[in-house]
């Protein structure tokens, strides 16, 4: 966190300092774990479901911490340099100390520029979607750490806690800060926009993932289009112009709209994806950009050379067709923000994963045996991509199999949609169906409907039994594809078959 002083943190988080002096200074890096707190960091006590912060503000005292923010007085070691503030709601604490420090980054750098003289202010941009945030994520701040500081979360940290401390790691050499906003209900997005105002607000997809906590696919369009309903009118929303509902959006922007995807109405439009065993690969044609980096074209005064749209070839080690659609959204947003194409290729083309259990490759297996591991997350469309990358990626003479576990939190969809899924892999000409766990079982049972199959589908219950039934299944050669939900703990399984330890 950039440097403040007790009286500023607890005038940001409307906060009464309980102990500490007003002129303390503190920048240390804010948790909400105490089990991450070493010597100098800001302790955010926060009730939780399972447990109560509170319980652990002595311990992050003892490791060190220069403040604590509490609910509620909490008797600290006698020993204790550690200083105390009490806020009526910590959660609306740590969102508010998040806007401050982005706010007052922003303020500061507004007439910073860069050695050769063009402007380089704070860039913020927020990315949501049904699928693909955090892939588009590490992408771009692959893209824009070549250029300058970026900040950008780890993991999926995207929800009402993790986005806010991301902010707070920025510092006042900071260029580009990228937060990925994810939502479980109405509202979530907008108050992560509103803490972060993002210069750029990417929207990726609208889908059925959460489908069952948002109520329906027309909600989940609402709360994905929080992203860009209260931009202003100085900002840009990019949007995916391949999926209706997101390309409608534009409706309810003030802000600049500018499109990517296949279609001819994209201003970054992808062409000739293709995909194999060495990653996808695509062509991006983008419009000109001016030389100050904010998606003036060049060429727009009278009697100026006329616009050349930029064409560049984009490698990825990165399987799936999909994740042309995501590297797309992020050469885009360095483009407009003043990264050549190239550049961002270049970058991109560094890239060996998009994240840990997402399409990794693992092909160290036992006896040539080449491993998917996408079982992090899972949605129908993200499913059906990952059985359409795998049935793309086999070569001849190898058998491809589905290792496929339950899509979570579909509710009233979900055997619906487990279903279109076994139908699916039938038609994709899977090889071999291996479904675990019983939230998954439309799966097996639609597959044995939709084909003549005789043992091509087996239901297996239990993970470790899914485990030694592919280890006897499995034989040199093999494609075999990992997905699921989270929840369902196929990663680790994952993991096993392609060799890679715990």
């Amino acid at each position: 966190m950039i440097a403040l002083s007790l009286a500023e943190v607890a005038a940001a988080i409307d906060g009464e300092l309980l102990r500490g002096a007003p002129d303390t200074v503190t920048d240390g890096q804010v948790e909400t774990d105490s089990r991450l707190v070493g010597p100098g960091s800001v302790f955010f006590a926060l009730l939780g479901e399972e447990t109560d912060g509170h319980r652990f503000v002595p311990a992050a005292a003892q490791a060190g911490a220069a403040l604590v923010v509490t609910e509620r007085h909490v008797d600290l070691p006698a020993d204790a340099t550690t200083a105390q503030i009490v806020v009526a709601d910590g959660y609306a604490a740590l969102a508010a100390l998040a806007h401050e420090v982005v706010a007052r980054v922003r303020t500061a750098s507004a007439d910073r520029v860069d050695t050769d003289g063009t402007p380089a202010p704070l860039r913020v941009v927020g990315i949501t979607g049904s699928n693909g945030k955090t892939s588009t994520k590490n992408m771009l701040r692959t893209i824009l750490s070549t250029h300058g500081e970026t900040v950008a979360p780890e993991g999926s940290f995207n929800n009402h806690v993790g986005a806010p401390i991301s902010m707070l790691r920025i510092t006042h050499d900071t260029r580009y800060l990228v937060v990925e906003m994810g939502a479980s209900g109405t509202g979530h997005i907008a108050k992560l926009v509103r803490i972060a105002e993002p210069d750029t607000g990417v929207v990726l997809k609208v889908g059925l993932a959460h489908a069952g906590e948002f109520g329906g696919i027309e909600a989940t369009q609402r709360a994905k289009s929080e992203m860009v309903t209260d931009l202003p009118s100085t900002a840009t929303a990019l949007l995916n112009v391949d999926d209706d509902r997101v390309a409608s959006m534009r409706a309810v922007t003030a802000a600049d709209v500018v499109g990517f995807g296949t279609s001819a109405q994209a201003d970054y439009r992808l062409s000739g994806v293709s995909t194999d065993r060495d990653g996808t690969r695509f062509t991006l044609t983008a419009p000109p950009v001016g030389p100050s980096g904010d998606g003036t074209s060049e060429g727009s005064l009278p009697g100026g050379p006329v616009p050349v749209p930029e064409t560049v070839d984009v490698r990825l080690a990165i399987l799936g067709e999909h994740h042309a659609m995501n590297a797309t959204a992020a050469l885009a947003v360095a483009h407009r923000w003043g990264v050549p194409l190239a550049d961002g290729a270049a970058a991109l083309a560094s890239m060996t994963r998009a994240e840990r259990w997402r399409m990794e490759l693992l092909q160290d297996g036992p006896e040539g045996v080449t491993v998917i591991n996408d079982a992090y997350n899972a949605s129908p469309d993200s499913m059906a991509a990952a059985l359409r990358t795998l049935a793309q990626v086999v070569r001849p003479g190898e058998r491809t199999i589905a290792v496929l576990g339950e899509m979570a939190e579909l509710g009233e969809f979900s055997v619906e949609e487990h279903d279109r899924i076994g139908r699916l892999v039938v038609r994709l000409g899977i090889g071999q169906l291996v479904v675990v766990g019983r939230g998954a079982m439309p799966i097996h049972q639609a597959a044995t409907l939709e084909g003549s199959w005789d043992g091509e589908s087996v239901f297996i219950e239990d993970v470790d039994d899914a485990v030694h039934t592919l280890q006897e299944m499995v034989r040199p050669g093999d494609v075999v594809l990992v997905k699921s939900s989270k929840s369902a703990g196929l990663r680790h399984l994952g993991d096993r078959l392609g060799g890679v330890s715990a």
